[in-house]
């Protein structure tokens, strides 16, 4: 689809980019970014943000100097933090008189075919009211998840959420500028690739390992989420989150970050 015309559009944003590195929220960030979201909602798109950030949001409310390792401290920080993120979510975007709405996900509600309905049912209520959802792992409850077992992180999550609203675009919001061929943090002549028609092993290979410490993905777990996306026919932008403001620069047509374009013959 051709990116001028897209109307419904997910957004996921990280835990690095939605936080500083001493796990404190980035307010100037997560401002801008519920503005840009909010323009577009306004010019009529139609928008779902997909947001990670619950557990390191509770390491900085709470003053703690690392993310624990043990599972209850990891399900306590999230009921924390989510409180937390929803709170800031609600006060950014109703500075832009745009309401928002918590929905948390766990893998058995989408591989059910009842409850999976009722979720796209939510979902679609939702947009038709303007309103504006807000999805995460319910961390506090899906302890599969926190070991590695269920979504397996929220770049996962926001290719299943695409698919089930069935967006136009999904766009990854991460802590470096789309997909290299090799590590720019360690090789300053690496080159960024600006369009991937087909994710093969070779792809793969250059998306190397884990992320940030502050979150749970890397660029690994982007291409797995760019491949589920494609797949079902629906374009992903892995990009850059430190200025929200280019988002507008990707819907205007420019070339940011590394765009996947959708499977030829997907539905």
């Amino acid at each position: 689809m051709d990116i001028f015309q897209t109307r419904r559009i997910v957004v996921k944003v990280g835990t690095s980019t939605l936080t500083y590195e001493n796990g404190k929220v980035n307010l100037r960030r997560l401002e801008m970014l519920c503005k840009v979201l909010s323009d577009l909602h306004n010019s009529g798109k139609q928008i779902i943000l997909v947001s990670s950030g619950a557990i390191g949001v509770g390491v900085g409310k709470l003053k703690l100097k690392e993310r624990p390792a043990e599972t209850r401290y990891k399900q306590a920080l999230a009921a924390v933090g989510q409180c937390e993120l929803m709170f800031l979510y609600d006060k950014f975007f109703g500075e832009y008189n745009n309401s928002v709405a918590q929905i948390l996900l766990t893998k058995n509600v989408v591989v059910n075919d009842h409850s999976r309905q009722n979720v796209v049912n939510t979902f679609q209520t939702l947009l038709e009211m303007g309103i504006i959802p807000i999805v995460n792992e319910n961390d506090t409850v899906a302890i599969d998840e926190l070991v590695g077992a269920n979504f397996g992180d929220n770049d996962n999550l926001s290719a299943i959420v695409a698919d089930l609203v069935g967006a136009d675009l999904l766009v990854i919001l991460t802590d470096i500028d789309g997909l290299y061929d090799s590590d720019p943090r360690k090789n300053p002549d690496a080159v960024r690739i600006p369009v991937v028609d087909h994710i093969d092993d070779k792809i793969k290979e250059m998306a190397g390992g884990s992320g940030s410490n502050r979150g749970t993905g890397g660029m690994a777990t982007k291409i797995i989420a760019a491949a589920a996306a494609t797949s079902a026919g629906i374009n992903c932008c892995v990009m850059s989150g430190n200025e929200p403001k280019n988002i507008y620069r990707l819907i205007d047509g420019e070339q940011i970050g590394t765009m996947f374009t959708a499977a030829e013959g997907s539905i």
